[in-house]
């Protein structure tokens, strides 16, 4: 008798997935694929119809047992998303037709490399490339959708996603490695000379200012430095113009609900607030993912995000720092350059080939960046690997 087939169906709110079993396939370890995290999302109001977030995560069945989860949005837009798929909508447009819905599979506003497939392991043994094209394929018909996304999954969900009918893109990012480093000094003494000391003359720089930190963990994060921490944010946005993405409800309930995986740096001069940064870390990995400031100091930035990110790492034994996309800046500051993924399914087989040339131009200019990025690495020869 053949096994029973794995189907896929979606759901308009986390709160319809049980916790027990989100957390069974999911597990703790990971900050952004906490049960929680889309909880605090959704009760917020920042993962919403009207901000062109509509929740549809997946769950993944096989003889009525749910046998896998994703996190699933509807999206009306292409914002918060860090994979810029811009230009393709403006090509659906030119010729009359609609890009927009998408169903997008992804941690919102989160450009972090990741589980993404969270499957039990009998389901990820039985299901191929080829069925899971054509289960994520129509239910993207079946919900009005014109194509399907994929963003920032780890290694194993990519052996799941490499299928001809999909498109896959990458991108590139820079990311810190604790390669056994007991302090701040050890790291610098893999640099060269000169970048050492450019790193030294920054940080004097900043302290030259009158300016200090002060690290905070989960509920110590007190509703005054979360408030400053929140005017800082939203300055980051509105100096572009933009409306941030997140409310301070969210980062409230972050808070509350995920205080094990939640640090804040604070600057402080002259007694007051002046810049601050948040993180997230996991059993192996500090997140940076939000920072902000309402004046500008030399050197602050780097201070406050890399720098007091890089001693936050070493305090906390991890051996990855993501400090979030693009920013070759950091490639000069120790970040060494990574390559990221993402996996398109476009149902409308002309523009299917259009952009599947245009990913293929797009991977041969990453390459190269990348290439070009590892050539100036600051490390001394004999450190690089």
């Amino acid at each position: 008798m053949a096994a029973p087939e794995i189907t896929v169906t979606t759901c308009t709110s986390i709160a319809d997935i049980p916790n027990t079993e989100w957390q069974r396939l999911a597990g703790c370890e990971n900050p952004f694929l906490r049960y929680e995290f889309f909880q605090a999302l959704e009760a917020s109001g920042c993962t919403r119809p009207e901000t062109g977030w509509t929740p549809h995560h997946l769950i993944f069945r096989r003889d009525g047992h749910i046998c896998g989860v994703a996190p699933a949005y509807l999206k009306s837009h292409s914002m918060g998303e860090y994979v810029f798929d811009w230009s393709w909508a403006e090509a659906y447009q030119r010729h009359g037709l609609p890009y927009y819905p998408k169903l997008l599979i992804a941690i919102p506003f989160t450009p972090s490399q990741g589980p993404r497939l969270l499957l039990d392991d009998d389901a990820r043994a039985e299901l191929t490339p080829e069925t899971l094209d054509d289960l994520l394929s129509n239910l993207a018909a079946q919900l009005g959708a014109h194509s399907w996304h994929l963003l920032f999954p780890n290694a194993t969900d990519q052996a799941l996603l490499s299928h001809d009918q999909e498109l896959h893109r990458i991108g590139c990012q820079f990311h810190w490695h604790n390669r056994n480093y007991q302090n701040f000094d050890d790291f610098l003494a893999e640099l060269t000379s000169r970048k050492r000391k450019s790193i030294r003359k920054e940080r004097r720089q900043v302290a030259e200012q009158g300016i200090s930190f002060r690290h905070l963990h989960g509920r110590d994060i007190s509703d005054q430095v979360l408030s400053a921490f929140y005017l800082f944010y939203q300055a980051t946005y509105l100096k572009r113009g933009q409306r941030p993405y997140l409310n301070k409800a969210f980062f409230e309930q972050l808070r509350e609900s995920l205080p094990e995986h939640l640090h804040v740096i604070m600057a402080i001069r002259d007694g007051e607030m002046i810049a601050g940064a948040l993180f997230l870390a996991s059993e192996s990995t500090l997140y940076g993912r939000y920072w902000g400031c309402l004046d500008e100091y030399n050197h602050l930035h780097f201070e406050t995000c890399y720098y007091q990110g890089i001693e936050l790492a070493l305090t906390l034994s991890l051996q990855h720092f993501d400090a979030g996309a693009q920013g070759e800046h950091k490639l000069v500051r120790g970040f060494e350059p990574i390559i990221t993924h993402s996996w398109h399914g476009i149902l409308h087989p002309g523009f299917r080939d259009a952009i599947a040339d245009f990913t293929r131009e797009e991977a041969d200019q990453v390459t190269g960046y990348y290439d070009d990025a590892h050539s100036v690495l600051p490390f001394r020869k004999q450190t690089q690997e």
